[in-house]
């Protein structure tokens, strides 16, 4: 069926370059919508408790407190008569502004816990109102209007809204650099690795449609759904490197072929039954390992599952219409414009090999060397990858906070100064909310409790603001009863992701509530509590999800079970290799002063999307490799000479697509939020790790220990094998 596609596309090349053409201006227009309909946050599980104790907030209470303005004084304290003047001034300034529902300020209430230690700094705070798009919106034009000088004083903005808006310009930035350093870096190193510019213009129009075809698609996804703005970075991340890969495994295929004297009809024919089957099944496998996102309940990993599923498909739609469309009309000219670059070896042979995609001598001498000391050889290589893993027994896992955010960025200093100038965390506190009404003396009670826990700083409710015990005198605040709720905010001395602050949460949950009534509990610290519980009960699915569908494709690909379970164990090896060596640089701290990043807990959601992403990819080149490997078997050949042979015709094009891809990813290294570098260094770690460790060694070596049960299936299986018919052309 396959080659009957291709021979059809080589007859009707130039129409199906129109009907592609067309969609792909349609694409363009209808995605360059994308960003408008795209949301910030996400990270939360809408069901969990602490969500529930925001929905009761923002009905009971109007919301939380969102913005901080942090106020210092430009000479002497904030106490002084012109600083107190321009104090009051930005504090009714900013009241006035609309969609701005609650202010409180030190310049107006005099309250202590608003004023640092010894006057050098006071806060102004603020709820800015609507949804997660527009508050984006309402937010960065307040915080652009009233950071910086004003008149005695200087202004920093922070707290959530503070936050966001850093993280997402540091994000829009850091996508525009890495763009900016992956695409020509790619385009150059494609044109070593083909030596013809045409050649290496081919994949980058395979990853330009699926980049354009996907913000399509999340353009129609965002206005039905909550999508993540997030998901553009993976977009165009594997949108370039799925598609420089597909492309780099076609464009070989039909260059061997034209090398051998195909015609080029023929060429591209038997290009698409081969390696276009071989992309089919790896397509399906990267998305089967991403679809595992969709069963968590947080929209951000929802997100990149649906962007994920959708630049392969359309990357693999991609390689399948349009690149053979444009094989068959360039033919023998794929190879024009070709480059001799200064002082690169090899003979005028050698050049005609790498035109002409001719195996590579290394990997096929490589894969013999494993084969006949497979213990020698690979057993050092499980150490280094199990060495490399042993981090991961003292991982910890945090969600996104001021700390991803480099120490010179205005909400990070903001933070700072709160945790060590106001004697807690105010603009993370954790937030107590009842589910119904209690009388006077149970909320002091409650608060008076609540302040004698440990690492409590202060308690502010309606009853009064209590430390250690003993209320303020003065400081009772109606404003925090209503005639259904009570709502207590606790301010604590640790950072909001610390193990003492989820500990903090955990013991008020286990208190009994003010006059018996339930409560819920809120806040980052509480978020990450239940964020970390939701994920934790949905992995176990998700990663039997991805167990499952790798099975299932690798079988129907090989017909074998055993290479099925060899490719599980050998990804899982490498992955947990490449997690290690992430925690002990980003939780651990090595490195940090050269990537420029504080340390803190590994991002729980960054994880499990890195996770899926890196097996998909895993995956990928599993299939390109044993593609090559099982026709030659198939054709005749023992293992033990398949697996060399087939390692020297693909071992070239997986290196080559596995650097292009890393290049890619590791284009986000250079970002200035710690998250993304941890997402970009992992996945062009795990990619290069995957690409020669795993596929030059350990393929070899456990493919010679296995020997022949390597392709073995019970025999009922291999019936169901041989009845869907889904042998390689």
């Amino acid at each position: 069926m396959l080659y009957r596609y291709g021979a059809f596309v080589a007859r009707r090349a130039r129409l199906l370059l129109v009907l592609s053409g067309l969609l792909l201006v349609g694409a363009a227009v209808l995605g360059a919508g994308a960003f408008g309909q795209l949301r910030n946050g996400g990270f939360d599980d809408p069901d969990s408790p602490s969500s529930r104790a925001e929905q009761i907030i923002e009905s009971q209470f109007g919301g939380r407190l969102n913005l901080v303005l942090m106020v210092t004084p430009r000479a002497g304290t904030v106490d002084d008569p012109a600083v107190q003047a321009d104090g009051v001034a930005l504090t009714e300034a900013l009241a006035a502004e609309p969609y701005v529902s609650e202010v409180v300020s030190y310049f107006t209430s005099a309250a202590p816990v608003l004023r640092s230690e010894g006057g050098t700094d006071a806060l102004v705070l603020a709820r800015v109102e609507g949804d997660d798009t527009e508050i984006q919106d309402r937010a960065e034009a307040i915080i652009e209007r009233y950071s910086g000088e004003h008149g005695t004083v200087s202004v920093l903005a922070g707290g959530q809204l503070g936050i966001n808006h850093d993280v997402t310009g540091a994000v829009t930035r850091s996508l525009a650099l890495a763009e900016a350093i992956a695409v020509p870096l790619t385009l150059l190193l494609l044109v070593v690795a083909f030596g013809s510019v045409v050649s290496a213009l081919l994949p980058l129009a395979v990853g330009g449609v699926a980049i354009l075809g996907t913000f399509a698609e999340l353009a129609i996804l965002g206005s039905i759904t909550d999508v993540s703005v997030f998901s553009i970075n993976l977009t165009t991340a594997l949108g370039l490197g799925l598609g420089i890969d597909y492309a780099l495994f076609l464009v070989n295929r039909f260059r061997e072929q034209l090398a051998a004297g195909d015609t080029v009809a023929e060429a591209v024919a038997r290009t698409v039954a081969t390696a276009g089957r071989t992309v089919i099944f790896t397509a399906v496998a990267v998305m089967a390992a991403l679809a595992a996102l969709l069963v968590f309940p947080q929209y951000f990993l929802r997100s990149f599952g649906y962007a994920g599923i959708g630049v392969v498909a359309i990357a693999a739609l991609g390689a399948l219409v349009l690149l053979p469309a444009l094989l068959a009309v360039l033919g023998h000219r794929v190879n024009a414009g070709r480059v001799r670059l200064p002082g690169r070896r090899g003979s005028a042979a050698d050049r005609r090999g790498r035109l002409q995609g001719a195996p590579s001598p290394f990997w096929g001498r490589l894969a013999g060397r494993v084969m006949r000391r497979p213990g020698l050889i690979g057993l050092p290589v499980v150490a280094l990858l199990l060495l490399a893993a042993s981090p991961l027994l003292g991982v910890t896992f945090g969600i996104p906070d001021q700390n991803v955010l480099r120490d010179t960025t205005a909400s990070r200093q903001v933070a700072d100064a709160l945790a060590s100038r106001f004697g807690g965390n105010a603009d993370t506190p954790i937030e107590i909310v009842t589910t119904g009404p209690a009388g006077p003396t149970g909320v002091a009670e409650f608060a008076r409790t609540l302040s004698q826990l440990p690492d409590v700083a202060h308690v502010t409710s309606s009853a009064g603001t209590y430390v250690d015990g003993t209320a303020l005198p003065g400081s009772a605040d109606p404003s925090l009863a209503t005639a259904r709720a009570q709502r207590f905010t606790v301010v604590t001395a640790v950072p909001a992701d610390s193990g003492a602050a989820q500990d903090l949460v955990r013991t008020i949950r286990g208190l009994p509530g003010p006059d018996d009534t339930g409560f819920l509990v809120t806040g980052a610290s509480a978020a990450l509590v239940d964020t970390k519980q939701s994920i934790a009960d949905r992995l176990p699915l998700a990663v039997g999800l991805v167990l499952l569908t790798t099975i299932v494709v690798l079988f129907l690909f090989t017909g074998s079970v055993v290479q099925a379970f060899r490719a599980i164990l050998l990804n899982g090896l490498s992955l947990s290799g490449t997690l290690g060596i992430l925690t002990w640089i980003f939780q651990e701290g090595n490195l940090a002063s050269v990537l420029g990043f504080t340390p803190r807990p590994m991002d729980v959601s960054m994880t499990v999307l890195l996770f899926c992403i890196a097996f998909g990819l895993s995956m990928d080149y599993e299939v390109f490799v044993l593609s090559r490997i099982k026709e030659l078997h198939d054709a005749g050949r023992p293992t033990g000479q398949a697996v060399p042979d087939g390692l020297a015709r693909s071992g070239r094009i997986v290196s080559t697509a596995a650097g292009l891809l890393a290049v890619t990813f590791f284009a986000f290294g250079t970002s200035s939020v710690s998250f993304l570098q941890m997402f970009g260094l992992g996945a062009g770690l795990a990619i290069l790790i995957d690409a020669t460790l795993v596929r030059g060694v350990l393929v070899p070596a456990s493919m010679r220990l296995l020997g022949r049960i390597a392709w073995w299936s019970p025999a009922p299986l291999r019936r169901v094998h041989a009845r869907v018919a889904l042998e390689e052309a």
